[in-house]
C-alpha cells in the first residue's frame, strides 16, 4: 500500500457525530491542498456519500468551485453491496489499495455497529478519530462507571475493540495507531454532569492510550450546510449558500483546533484558509436559491 495517512472515523454507539466529523475532516484537507480518498462503509445510510453527491449538485448548479475527493462518490460502496458479507473485507483491502495509491489521505467512516468492514477498517487506521457526545449514554460505549460512585471500573466495548485494532496492527506492521477521542456537541453552558464525565474520559484515557482532542459544538451552520454538501471550511466569498454571521468565524477556529489536534494543519498540509471577522461580517450573501 502506497504510504497514505488512513483515518478511520468510528464509533459503534450510533448519532455520536461520526459522518460530521468524517465530513469536515475531508473538506479542511481537500482546502488545505491535500490529494484526498473517501470511503464509505455505512452501507446503509451512507451520510458521506450523499453528502459529496450533494456537493457535486450544488456546486454545478451554483458554477461554483469546491474541490473534491479523488475516488468516485458511492463507488466503493456500490462494489461492496454487489460482494458476498463473507468476501467484503477482502474486497475492502482491495478498495483501500486503489484510494492510498491515489491519495495523500484516506478518509473511512464506519458505522456505529460492529461489523467485519469497520473491524478491518480499524485495524488498517493509521489514525482512530472517534467523536463521542457530552453524555455518561455515549461514554458507556467506551468505559463502564460503578452505578453508585460513578467511579471507572473497566473498558468497554469499542475501547476493548480498538485494544484489539492496535493489537493486530503492532503485530502485523510494527506500527502503532493514534486514537483520539472528541468530545463533541458540546453545550454552550457549564454542568456538573460534564465535570463529572470529564473526570472519567480522564481517567479512561490514561488506562486505555488515548488523547483527547476537542469536537465541534451543535452548531446550526453544521446542519444547515450539510445539505449543500458543504462545510464551514467551503465558505468564501464566491461560496454562501447562507447568509453569513459571526458565529461561523467561530465555527471555522473550531474545525482549525481539530485539524491541528490531529496533527493535520502542521507539516502534513497548510492551515486551514480562515477569513477574519472583519471580512467575513462585510462580504455579502451570495445564496443560491
Amino acid at each position: 500500500m502506497a504510504e497514505a495517512r488512513v483515518i478511520v472515523v468510528g464509533n459503534e454507539k450510533g448519532g455520536a457525530g461520526k459522518s460530521t466529523i468524517a465530513i469536515h475532516l475531508v473538506t479542511a484537507l481537500l482546502h488545505a491542498g491535500a490529494k484526498v480518498a473517501v470511503i464509505d462503509l455505512d452501507l446503509r445510510q451512507q451520510s458521506m456519500n450523499r453528502f459529496l453527491s450533494n456537493r457535486r449538485t450544488w456546486a454545478q448548479a451554483s458554477g461554483a468551485k469546491v474541490p473534491e475527493p479523488t475516488t468516485p462518490t458511492g463507488e466503493a460502496a456500490e462494489l461492496l453491496l454487489q460482494t458476498p458479507v463473507d468476501e467484503q473485507p477482502s474486497r475492502f483491502e482491495d478498495l483501500l489499495r486503489e484510494a492510498a495509491a491515489q491519495a495523500q489521505f484516506v478518509v473511512i467512516d464506519t458505522p456505529g455497529a460492529d461489523t467485519a468492514l469497520a473491524r478491518r477498517a480499524h485495524q488498517d487506521a493509521d489514525v482512530i478519530v472517534t467523536p463521542m457526545n457530552d453524555s455518561f449514554v455515549d461514554f458507556d460505549m467506551l468505559g463502564q462507571i460503578d452505578p453508585v460512585t460513578l467511579d471507572l471500573k473497566k473498558p468497554s466495548l469499542y475501547s476493548e475493540a480498538v485494544w484489539e485494532a492496535r493489537k493486530i496492527r503492532a503485530m502485523s506492521t510494527r506500527r502503532s495507531i493514534d486514537w483520539i477521542v472528541l468530545r463533541n456537541r458540546l453545550a454552550t453552558t457549564e454542568a456538573r454532569n460534564r465535570r463529572r464525565l470529564d473526570e472519567r474520559v480522564q481517567a479512561l484515557s490514561r488506562r486505555v492510550g488515548f488523547r483527547i482532542g476537542p469536537g465541534l459544538r451543535d452548531r446550526v451552520i453544521y446542519r444547515e450546510l450539510f445539505p449543500f454538501g458543504l462545510t464551514v471550511a467551503d465558505l468564501s466569498p464566491q461560496v454562501r449558500p447562507a447568509p453569513v454571521s459571526l458565529t461561523h468565524v467561530a465555527a471555522r477556529q473550531e474545525l482549525r483546533s481539530l485539524m491541528q489536534c490531529l496533527g493535520l494543519a502542521q507539516g502534513d498540509a497548510p492551515d486551514i484558509p480562515i477569513m477574519d471577522a472583519e471580512e467575513e461580517a462585510d462580504e455579502p450573501s451570495l445564496a443560491v436559491s
